[in-house]
């Protein structure tokens, strides 16, 4: 036989906590609700042979239930407290962040939490679920801290980001076209430059001409970026031979309705056709 309270007085966290005790299969299972002194209790009997079944998802519902019901608040708190220098509207997005990357690494945190439960409700018989919260998990805060600085870092770099695409395209829309048309074809991430009558124009790679600094790159393609933000096209066609990656929709954001992508004109079918090559050769 195996007896095990769980202490909380939260009434929405009861009700979770009964729902999924009412789904375990398994016979010989009893359970109430009941208010003690200080705390509301969750009382769970089990009356079978398999114990250490009943300890497991035990271990289950409730790492189950510190995720769906206090993952959240635990990770406001850690932002507001370890990043306090962020405003409302900046702590949000890096929660946001987090809640995308807490998708991809959903294993790792579960499997983590429930290890810690584990071996907590199998060396006693009640939890103050609160209590267990704020200092028995460790290793899964420290994991959710991890988490959290992985946000703030995507945060900044897209904070960089935007701030760099604003100060390009005030560039472009302040200053005077220095060409009428320029062709860009791009294969495999890499640019050439034409000019109107088709012909290559060399690409500068001279950094001290360049019309932005940033860490913010794109390899061999800052040097494209910087030529056409010397030449400043009225027009932009881009050609694109294989897929569309980051540095094109890079493009499109800075010279905006300037640009115009093609995929199925004759400087399209000839480049692809000499692309094509180079990869069977």
């Amino acid at each position: 036989m195996k007896s095990y309270c769980i202490k909380i007085n939260d009434e929405k966290i009861i009700a979770y906590l009964l729902n999924k005790i009412e789904t375990i299969n398994l016979n010989e299972i009893y359970y109430c609700s009941k208010e003690f002194s200080l705390y509301k209790n969750v009382i769970v009997h089990y009356t079978g042979k398999e114990i250490e079944t009943f300890e497991n998802i035990l271990a289950d519902i409730i790492s189950e239930t510190i995720i769906n019901l206090f993952e959240e608040k635990i990770v406001i708190r850690m932002i507001s407290s370890n990043y306090f220098y962020f405003d409302e509207y900046e702590k949000k997005t890096i929660l946001e962040n987090y809640k995308e990357l807490a998708k991809i690494q959903e294993k790792e945190k579960q499997e983590t939490l429930y290890q810690e439960v584990r071996k907590y409700i199998e060396n006693n018989n009640k939890i103050v679920l609160e209590g267990v919260i704020n200092f028995r998990i460790q290793r899964y805060k420290i994991l959710l801290d991890e988490m959290i600085d992985m946000s703030v870092n995507q945060y900044i770099i897209e904070k960089e980001y935007t701030e760099f695409i604003s100060l390009l395209k005030n560039y472009i829309n302040s200053s005077n076209s220095g060409i009428k048309q320029l062709h860009l074809v791009y294969a495999n991430g890499e640019s050439i430059l034409l000019d109107d009558n088709k012909n290559i124009i060399s690409i500068s790679d001279n950094i001290f001409n360049a019309k932005y600094l940033s860490d913010i790159t794109f390899s061999s393609n800052d040097f494209a970026l910087n030529t056409l933000l010397n030449l400043i096209p009225e027009s932009l066609e881009i050609h694109i031979i294989d897929v569309e990656d980051e540095f094109i929709e890079t493009l499109k954001k800075i010279f905006e309705d300037r640009v115009n992508i093609c995929k199925e004109c004759n400087i399209c079918k000839t480049y692809r056709m000499i692309y094509h090559t180079k990869i069977l050769n």
